[in-house]
């Protein structure tokens, strides 16, 4: 069967987006897997469907490179733009994807996805820290991020026995800098370290300002600049935005 797509990409960040409003792609772990192959398929981070939903703008299906689902961040911002060229959505809309129901917009060519409140439980251990944010999240602050092994270190931590019972985690180095944070991402699902992540950037930013970073939050990731804005209320953060661009790389067919 010969299905159309499109590529897009968010800070480097790239997903392959499917129009699945007739549901004739088949959610195969195996063939998602091939698909997102870099040297056997077209090659992406993750996959998207988007499809009817029967009392919102429309629904999001994300799955990771290896099939597994979880919330994706600059995924849910590529989704937007990917059903704004189908004509589903102007410059504001509401959907709904693996955890829930969530709001997203457009201002002035940046698209901002907004995250359901997240309780302030920061597991602490030091340097370390551990926060979910609708997907979870080992965060390291560290003092050369550049100089940090990611495939190998994120790999550790990702399948650290603490982790087990939740399919691992993502893994996320983090160094301070005066204004904002750069940083890294090894993400578990595509089992490599990623050009960035946009629930490991919320997940950092948030935690960041336990150490007195104040909203908006700016972060360099090695694909480029996201920024998580929020407010902190009665162990609560609340009206998060992660904030930055999503573009279209390609459109094409594939037999699958």
């Amino acid at each position: 069967m010969e299905i159309s797509f499109s590529k897009y990409q968010g800070t480097g960040n790239d997903f392959i987006l499917i129009d699945n409003r007739a549901e004739t792609f088949l959610k195969k772990p195996d063939v998602i897997a091939k698909l997102c192959d870099r040297k056997f398929g077209i090659g992406a981070d993750g996959l998207i469907l988007i499809e009817n939903h029967s009392d919102l703008d429309y629904q999001m299906i994300y799955f990771n490179a290896d099939g597994t689902q979880s919330l994706c961040g600059n995924g849910s911002r590529c989704g937007f733009a990917f059903a704004k060229s189908l004509g589903l959505v102007k410059d504001i809309a509401r959907f709904e994807t693996t955890d829930g129901i969530h709001d997203i917009k457009e201002e002035n060519g940046t698209i901002l996805f907004g995250f359901s409140p997240i309780a302030d439980k920061v597991r602490d251990e030091g340097n370390d820290k551990y926060l979910d944010t609708g997907s979870p999240h080992h965060v390291r602050f560290v003092n050369n991020v550049d100089g940090i092994d990611v495939l190998t270190e994120g790999r550790r931590i990702r399948n650290l026995s603490v982790y087990s019972g939740q399919n691992g985690t993502n893994v996320n180095f983090a160094q301070l800098l005066p204004d904002g944070i750069k940083m890294r991402t090894y993400e578990r699902g595509v089992e490599d370290e990623t050009l960035s992540c946009g629930t490991g950037a919320t997940a950092v930013a948030l935690i960041a300002s336990q150490q007195g970073l104040k909203s908006p939050v700016k972060l360099e990731t090695e694909g480029g600049t996201l920024t998580v804005s929020f407010e902190h209320n009665d162990g609560f953060f609340e009206n998060i935005w992660l904030a930055g661009p999503a573009e279209k790389v390609f459109d094409g067919t594939v037999n699958i």
